[in-house]
């Protein structure tokens, strides 16, 4: 009977890799149900001046960017805009 398991082994092994498999797939969210969507400060630089528009997702401030042609934009989640020291 060498290299057969018990029963009860072949049940603990295989139960332990269905729990294996199920801690490592990926979980589908709730129909309808999104994780929220950050808003923050979106910066545009167009014709050489830096523009900020604040409290806007990223895909918005893609959005506005692109409608906007700007040179360089950028997105920082969760803040709002700053003036970099240079007035206003």
């Amino acid at each position: 009977m060498l290299g057969h398991g018990t029963p009860r082994t072949v049940r603990h092994v295989g139960l332990g890799f269905l729990l294996v498999l199920a801690a490592a797939s990926d979980t589908e969210p709730l129909e309808g149900a999104r994780a929220p969507e950050l808003s923050g400060a979106c910066y545009c630089r167009a014709t050489a001046e830096l523009r900020c528009v604040p409290d806007l997702t990223e895909r918005d401030c893609a959005r506005r960017c692109t409608e906007e042609l700007c040179d360089d934009w950028f997105w920082l989640e969760r803040r709002p805009c700053w003036n970099w020291g240079y007035g206003g």
